[in-house]
């Protein structure tokens, strides 16, 4: 079973459009959506385990330019 993560993303000002554009992009990312509140969007992503999850978390998002933070929130099953 693939492990799934809700990445929350926190971006600089007038970059939001041009981050959800590219982390949507992203191998692994189910969807990516613009939200209100403390962080700017939320994406959907999917991996073999939790460590391919931070590892597209702190090697991709967390990189791309305007990305202030990102807070990732593994999904587990009741």
């Amino acid at each position: 079973m693939a492990s799934k993560a809700y990445v929350l993303i926190e971006g600089a000002a007038g970059t939001i459009p041009s981050i959800k554009s590219k982390v949507t992009q992203m191998q692994g990312v189910k969807a990516c959506h613009a939200v209100t509140g403390q962080y700017d969007l939320v994406a959907l992503v999917e991996g073999d385990n939790p460590n391919t999850i931070g590892k597209l978390s702190f090697t991709e998002i967390q990189r791309l330019d305007g990305v202030l933070r990102t807070l990732t929130c593994n999904v587990i099953e009741l």
